[in-house]
C-alpha cells in the first residue's frame, strides 16, 4: 500500500486530489498539508512513503522542504507538483532529491502513474517537461536571468516576492537577518533590480512566479 501525503496550500486542490486518489487501488492518503512546515511535522507522525508536493507555498516552500524530508528519511518519495515546466525549477528539485516533477495541468492519470513510479524507485517526468529539460541544454543560458541563481538564492526570492519580511525569512530558514540581507542584495546584484518591487515584476515577467490572485 502506497501511503500519500497531500501539501498544498489551496484546500480545493487538496480536497480534490484526496478525494480522487483516495478511491485508487493501492493508494492510502493518510495525511495533507497546507505549508512545507506543517507536511514536515506530519511526515515525522506519519510516515508516508510518496508525497506529492506543491513547489510554490508560503513558508519555506515545497523545495526546501523536500530536502529536509529527506535528510529525515532518505526514502520518501517526493513529487514536485507544480504549473512551472521550465528550468531551473524541474533540475532544482530533482537536485533536492526528488523522484517526480509533474504539473497542474496533466491530468489524474498521469498523476497516479508519477505516483506508482516513484513508489518503484523510478523517477516520472511529465512529457513536457522532459521536454523542456532537454531542449533548455541548447538554449542560450542568458535567456533567462534566474539561471543563474543558486538553489538557496532561489528560495530567497520566492520568499521576497510573496512579501514576507525579512525577520520571517530569517526564522523560517534559520539564517540569520544579516545573511538573508547579503542574499537579497545580491540577488538585487546578478538580476540588475533595485528593489523588492523590481525584483518582483521581473520574476512575473519570465514567469518564475505567478500573479496573485
Amino acid at each position: 500500500m502506497i501511503k500519500l501525503m497531500l501539501v498544498d496550500d489551496h484546500d480545493l486542490v487538496r480536497m480534490g486530489l484526496g478525494r480522487i486518489l483516495a478511491d485508487q487501488d493501492g493508494i492510502e492518503v493518510v495525511a495533507e498539508a497546507e505549508t512545507g512546515e506543517e507536511a514536515l511535522k506530519k511526515q515525522r507522525q506519519l510516515k508516508p512513503t510518496v508525497v506529492l508536493m506543491d513547489a510554490n507555498m508560503p513558508g519555506i516552500g515545497g523545495l526546501e522542504a523536500t530536502r529536509r524530508m529527506l535528510r529525515f528519511d532518505p526514502d520518501v518519495k517526493v513529487i514536485a507538483l507544480t504549473a512551472h515546466i521550465s528550468e531551473p525549477y524541474p533540475s532544482q528539485f530533482l537536485n533536492a532529491g526528488a523522484m517526480g516533477y509533474i504539473t497542474k495541468g496533466g491530468d489524474i492519470n498521469e498523476m497516479v502513474k508519477a505516483i506508482r513510479a516513484v513508489s518503484h524507485g523510478k523517477v516520472f517526468l511529465a512529457p513536457e517537461v522532459a521536454q523542456e529539460m532537454a531542449l533548455s541544454q541548447f538554449k542560450n543560458k542568458d535567456d533567462n536571468p534566474f539561471n543563474q541563481l543558486s538553489e538557496r538564492e532561489m528560495q530567497v526570492m520566492l520568499m521576497i516576492t510573496r512579501g514576507e519580511k525579512v525577520q520571517d525569512i530569517s526564522d523560517k530558514l534559520h539564517l540569520s537577518p544579516k545573511t538573508v540581507n547579503s542574499y537579497r542584495y545580491r540577488l538585487f546584484e546578478k538580476l540588475s533590480v533595485e528593489n523588492d518591487v523590481g525584483l518582483t515584476h521581473l520574476a512575473l515577467r519570465y514567469k518564475v512566479i505567478e500573479p496573485q490572485t
